[in-house]
């Protein structure tokens, strides 16, 4: 009676518990990329998990830009081609538990524009101007996956051959590694 009872209770738990994610990846082999496209201010990754288990997920992008800036004095003269610091932005998608199906679900993540007046001007000739970002050129990107959400399961960290301009960015200048 014991050895039914227990092996009842390993049923029941094995059907009512979150199955866990098992090896997630992305979708489409071994050197399967997501697609980026550079929307100047923000930079946006879409693709497809595989492998989840049937928790809520949370997709995070992170990635580094070189920024372009315009310095404007008072008088509203500009001094185009300042260029600050790089910035690192970031953005999350949840996708919640019923949206996965057989272990599989698209992403479609982007990034948060920074603050566009850098305050204190410290790329222009002086504080009394005003340093506004017109464009990032990303150089990196990473992705990480969360099931459930506290859980990493996945890092994809994806490097660009050239800083990306605006408009999708070619999956020739796209390395990324999944770890």
């Amino acid at each position: 009676m014991r050895k039914g009872t227990t092996a009842l209770l390993g049923l029941v738990l094995a059907v009512t518990m979150p199955v866990l994610a098992q090896s997630v990846h992305l979708k489409g082999g071994a050197n399967a990329e997501p697609n980026f496209v550079d929307q100047g201010l923000t930079l946006n990754a879409a693709g497809s998990l595989a492998g989840l288990g049937n928790a809520d997920v949370l997709v995070t992008l992170t990635a580094t830009a070189a920024v372009s800036a315009t310095c404007t004095n008072q008088g509203g003269n500009q001094a185009p081609g300042q260029n600050p610091a790089d910035v690192t932005v970031s953005g999350s998608q949840s996708i919640p538990a019923d949206e996965i199906k057989n272990g599989n679900t698209p992403f479609n993540v982007t990034t948060i524009a920074p603050v566009t007046i850098i305050p204190g001007a410290p790329g222009c000739p002086n504080s009394n101007w005003t340093e506004e970002i017109t464009d990032l050129s990303f150089t990196t990107a990473t992705i990480t996956v969360e099931q459930p959400v506290g859980n990493l399961v996945l890092t994809v960290t994806c490097t660009f051959s050239d800083p990306t301009t605006n408009g999708a960015v070619p999956g020739g200048q796209v390395t990324c590694t999944s770890s």
